[in-house]
Order: C-alpha cells, then structure tokens, then sequence
C-alpha cells in the first residue's frame, strides 16, 4: 500500500510540474516582443468583370486573388494595382 501512495504522490508532482512548464511556455512565447510589422494593405482592389474571388494569400510585397473562373490575379500590396493575371487549366 505504501508503494501505491509514493507512486500517486510521484505521478501528482509530476503532472503538477508538467502544467506549470506548459503554462510558463505559453507566457513566455505570447509575452515576446511582436517582432511582425502590422500587414499593410491597399483601400481597394478592383476585380475584372463578373469575377468573384474564391481565396486570398498574401505575399512580401503582392496579394493574390483565385476567382471562380480559374484565374489567380496578382496585385500590388500598397496600390492594388493588377500586376498579373493567370490562367488555371
């Protein structure tokens, strides 16, 4: 009976440390400095005649837009203006 109390006792301690470096882990990483610069983008982006955007992704200095009649449209980050458009086959 004896081992069966130390074991508890030991199995307590244990899942007590754990949690407490689970928690310092999650302070430590949402407590850092916010080293990303604030996403930047354009008052508007103007899609082509009856196109319809289906996904957005964002990239270094472009944004591109899937519409629904397979295209990707590559615009500019800070103007919005269209830079590329490809066809999807």
């Amino acid at each position: 009976m004896k081992f069966l109390a130390r074991l508890v006792t030991v199995l307590t301690a244990t899942m007590i440390v754990g949690v407490v470096v689970i928690v310092a882990l999650l302070v430590i990483r949402f407590s850092g400095d916010e080293r990303t610069p604030p996403l930047t983008l354009p008052d508007s982006i103007t899609l082509p005649e009856g196109a319809r955007a289906e996904a957005v992704t964002f990239g270094g200095d472009w944004i591109a837009v899937v519409t629904g009649d397979e295209r990707i449209l590559i615009y500019d980050r800070t103007s919005g203006a269209l830079r590329q458009s490809i066809a999807i086959e």
